[in-house]
């Protein structure tokens, strides 16, 4: 387990090939697309911007982000590669991830959805302060984090 922070760098022509390769554990592969999906997305949808998680000099995740109608930052497709699980690095994509959206003037939130089985992801965001808020997106639960 490596020490060095983990930075959020764009999707870039040298590094999208290993976003691509990042895999999640066979249980998890039903909350999650894979990253070549959410690339797509991003690629051919106007909505969502991708982001590789580097530790180092090595691509450990992956997350997009996107602005609502209403000015809310959402956070999505989180993956974070099996062999770097449970280090942090979900946490630490999140964290970093939701302060750079909050500063964004005119940013009431952060947002974000889960499946409602999908107690990790569950748990971690609610221990980083998001709260579910009665909403559903697409069958999943929404949660949001403001400054406030």
């Amino acid at each position: 387990m490596s020490s060095e922070p983990i930075r959020l760098e764009p999707v870039t022509a040298a590094n999208w090939r290993d976003c691509a390769a990042l895999t999640v554990h066979e249980e998890q592969k039903r909350f999650v697309a894979d990253v070549t999906y959410y690339l797509c997305m991003c690629n051919y949808g106007d909505t969502w911007h991708p982001l590789a998680a580097v530790r180092g000099t090595e691509v450990v995740g992956f997350v997009i982000w996107a602005v609502d109608d209403d000015g809310s930052r959402w956070i999505g497709g989180l993956v974070v590669d099996a062999k770097h699980q449970r280090q942090g690095i979900g946490r630490a994509i999140v964290g970093q991830l939701r302060a750079r959206l909050i500063a964004e003037p005119g940013t009431p939130n952060v947002a974000l959805s889960y499946q409602p089985e999908n107690t990790s992801a569950r748990s971690l965001y609610l221990s980083m302060g998001f709260t579910e808020t009665g909403e559903i997106e697409d069958d999943e639960v929404v949660a949001r984090w403001s400054p406030s």
